[in-house]
């Protein structure tokens, strides 16, 4: 035999493997769907001008700021009730 007709068992498969994605791949490009278009829906107020990447990044960083000043706040809060009552306990 030649080397040209010995096929390995890893070509084989990967052959067969292709095979199979052939015949699997026009049947689901082929399948008709009975679903429709969505309308867009129309807008109710207009539309403001997308927001620039900076002003997305400012607004961010303005949102985590509130956000961390109230979990300081809290953690005060917290901190100053267990001050206090503790020595209220006493």
């Amino acid at each position: 035999m030649n080397k040209s007709e010995v096929i390995s068992r890893r070509s084989a498969l990967s052959l067969l493997g292709l095979a199979a994605l052939g015949l699997a791949v026009p049947t689901t490009v082929l399948t008709v769907s009975d679903a429709e278009a969505q309308q867009p829906a129309a807008p109710t107020a207009p539309a403001a001008a997308p927001m620039t990447g900076t002003e997305r990044r400012q607004a961010r960083r303005t949102r985590r700021v509130y956000r961390r000043k109230a979990r300081r706040k809290g953690r005060e809060e917290r901190r100053e009730l267990r001050r206090t009552g503790s020595e209220e306990k006493k």
